[in-house]
């Protein structure tokens, strides 16, 4: 009875970091969404259409996430109320210039990264494969648009 247990406060441990993981993607997604409507300049071709990208794949983060808590027994959060409430990454709002924007992407992107290593530790403690995979994949994905965007900047 006490594995059963113990296995029920790691799976608790690992739900509620997809889910303080799944309001940092929302808020995210929302960032990307103000970048790309609002981006103006000379970079404003290059930059709409790849905040674009970016916002339509968090999109589908966002459900591969909430749907792999539901598969462990969890609920995932819903609300925006919830989400502002939860995450730790911040709205940004009235962004206009696109080099400090891709800076947003970045810096939010690097702590993005942090959590998902996080949570493919705790799930691989867990011996969890399928989230394990799951976040190796999105690490994967993040890395190299962290690494994209930084050369981007240079």
């Amino acid at each position: 009875m006490k594995t059963l247990e113990k296995t029920q406060t790691t799976n608790d441990t690992l739900v509620n970091g997809m889910n303080t993981f799944l309001a940092d993607m929302q808020i995210f997604y929302q960032n990307l969404r103000g970048f790309h409507w609002n981006v103006t300049g000379s970079l404003f071709f290059v930059l709409h259409t790849k905040f674009e990208e970016y916002y339509n794949h968090t999109s589908e983060v966002v459900d591969e996430v909430a749907e792999r808590i539901l598969m462990l027994g969890g609920q995932p959060v819903h609300s925006f109320s919830q989400y502002i409430q939860m995450a730790d990454i911040q709205e940004v709002t009235n962004v206009h210039d696109g080099k400090e924007a891709v800076g947003h992407v970045i810096n939010q992107s690097e702590h993005l990264l942090d959590k998902m290593n996080q949570l493919k530790e705790v799930a691989g403690e867990q011996n969890d494969e399928a989230t394990v995979t799951l976040f190796s994949d999105l690490i994967g994905d993040t890395e190299k648009r962290i690494w994209m965007l930084k050369t981007f900047l240079k």
